[in-house]
């Protein structure tokens, strides 16, 4: 298997739904053009490939300045723990190392904490910072 990194926005719809199906994420798969909008607007893409079979994504808005928001990184469920997602972290935030707040907002899980945590991101509830969100119903 050779996984190949892509920056693009551009992304085959079928190919994306499949993807964030897989993940479980269905709030994202109830609107497939909100969705592709969504990635068409994103600050920045990357996507990694196996061949032509989109396997893995990361997408972050923001400025890329002042802050980088993480907001979805997600992988095939049948390539996960190979190592995609922290080359699509690492990648994401080699690119933008220079800016001061990295921020995500995800589920709680121990293997989703784990991740996060090897890949420098600290909790807010262990840390001095305090999160708020506001969720639409």
């Amino acid at each position: 298997m050779n996984i190949t990194y892509q920056y693009a926005k551009s992304i085959d719809n079928d190919k994306v739904m499949k993807l964030y199906k897989d993940a479980g994420w269905f709030a994202y798969t109830k609107d497939a053009a909100l969705l592709q909008q969504a990635i068409q607007q994103s600050f920045e893409v990357i996507s990694a490939w196996d061949g032509d079979k989109l396997v893995g994504l990361i997408r972050a808005v923001g400025d890329g300045l002042t802050i980088l928001y993480i907001q979805d990184i997600l992988v095939l469920k049948d390539y996960q723990n190979q190592g995609i997602a922290t080359q699509l972290m690492e990648q994401m935030l080699d690119n933008y190392k220079n800016v001061r707040q990295k921020v995500l907002l995800t589920e709680e899980a121990p293997d989703v904490r784990h991740f996060y945590e090897k890949n420098g991101f600290m909790s807010c509830d262990q840390g001095s910072a305090v999160a708020f969100a506001r969720l639409k119903g």
